[in-house]
């Protein structure tokens, strides 16, 4: 009879342990494992969710690469045009994984009501723009036609609405300063279809969208002059690249800058996410490890009397610690299941029904952002059981330490 393999199911059937000394100590390890786990999936996913988030809304106002004339200085504002004709207009050809690119161009103003002003950019499109972002972050109304004519059609933030009492189908009185005579200023009174808010402060507090034919009119531009080009990318991890890429296919007298590049210190803070992620995934492993370490300890130190038994019955050391890190791996995945069922039953409850909010003012967005990766849960769960299970290996060597006739003995 294999005594091994029948001990081991004993063991493994919980039913040795259910009113043992080792039953509290074991209950605290697999809490130990099923908080881990369940923090570390939370965190990887709120990380990727943050991450993710403010790249696409970064991108979706100034798209992945913005090339412009090197006159203009990175300003947000387009003072000097470029010529619309371009090579790489409408697309890259000897340049893979672009998405799309489109034509801009932004013109500074303000809007004035009876009571009060604010200063905005308007930011004017055309057909090929991508509108993915704006529809999904629209709150009221629709997007512009940009098939009309004359279009005066524009969409303005939720910031901007609720700042300057404005609501869907007013028509606005806006001033710009002419390109070609800063003395003179022009008057526009575009009609708001359509109200958004993304969350991004830091654009939806001034920036509207409209016709490019609008502000080429403002700035006395001819139909090809625009003031530039935004570039979407099918993979953002490869912005760097692609933004290289693109560097050196370009003219002379353009210049091109990826969103990183324009906002270092947005960036950086998203990276600074990933070591903290990291730092929390390292504590509770450790955390866990050491608990299914006491645990183990504590299960070998009770059963001494049973591994005296079986190596006098002819049991070898190895198949006798395999026992218990069978045990232990038992026990491990037993808490994983119960971590992996709360972690993502929390982050579906956020991800659905926006439980914690944050301000976007600080935080860039106005909920948690929540990204839950398939891959992400496998490589933690593996991750984790793997480093527990190594974790194990060295205090099980406790087992070569018993001798038979002293184990019985004591027992």
């Amino acid at each position: 009879m294999n005594y091994e393999l029948f001990i081991a199911k004993r063991i493994i059937a919980g039913k040795e342990y259910e009113n043992s000394i080792s039953s509290p100590i074991i209950k605290i390890a697999i809490t130990a494992i099923v908080l881990g786990i369940a923090i570390m999936l939370i965190a990887v996913s709120i990380g990727a969710g943050f991450q993710n988030k403010i790249r696409d809304k970064m991108s979706g106002f100034k798209g992945h690469v913005q090339i412009i004339n090197y006159d203009n200085n990175n300003s947000d504002v387009s003072t000097v045009p470029i010529d619309k004709n371009q090579e790489f207009y409408p697309e890259f050809k000897n340049i893979d994984g672009i998405k799309n690119v489109q034509i801009y161009a932004n013109v500074g103003g303000i809007i004035r009501t009876p009571t009060d002003f604010e200063a905005i950019i308007f930011k004017g499109v055309s057909t090929d723009y991508d509108f993915s972002f704006f529809k999904e972050y629209l709150k009221e109304g629709r997007l512009p036609d940009f098939s009309l004519g004359r279009n005066k059609e524009i969409i303005i933030s939720e910031s901007i609405a609720n700042r300057l009492n404005l609501k869907l189908n007013d028509t606005i009185q806006t001033l710009f300063s002419s390109e070609k005579s800063r003395l003179k200023h022009k008057m526009r009174k575009p009609i708001i279809v359509g109200i958004y808010n993304t969350g991004l402060e830091q654009y939806d507090q001034s920036i509207i969208i409209g016709d490019i034919r609008e502000v080429q009119r403002i700035n006395s531009w001819d139909d090809n002059q625009i003031g530039g080009f935004e570039v979407l990318l099918d993979d953002f991890d490869e912005i760097q690249e692609k933004g290289n890429e693109i560097y050196s296919t370009i003219g002379t007298t353009l210049n091109s800058n990826t969103i990183v590049d324009s906002n270092p210190a947005i960036f950086e803070w998203i990276n600074l996410l990933d070591n903290n992620v990291w730092f929390i995934i390292g504590i509770m492993v450790l955390v866990a490890g050491i608990n299914m370490v006491t645990a183990l300890l504590v299960l070998i130190l009770e059963r001494v009397q049973m591994i005296g038994i079986l190596k006098a019955l002819g049991s070898t050391n190895w198949s006798i610690r395999k026992v218990f890190l069978y045990n232990a791996s038992y026990l491990i995945l037993k808490g994983l299941l119960w971590g992996n069922i709360i972690g993502i039953a929390v982050l579906f409850i956020q991800k659905y029904f926006k439980v914690i909010s944050l301000d976007p003012q600080t935080y860039h967005v106005s909920t948690v952002p929540v990204d839950i990766n398939l891959w992400s849960i496998v490589f933690l769960n593996l991750g984790t059981l793997a480093l527990c299970f190594i974790m194990l290996i060295i205090p099980s060597f406790i087992i070569t330490k018993i001798q038979p006739s002293k184990s019985i003995r004591f027992a």
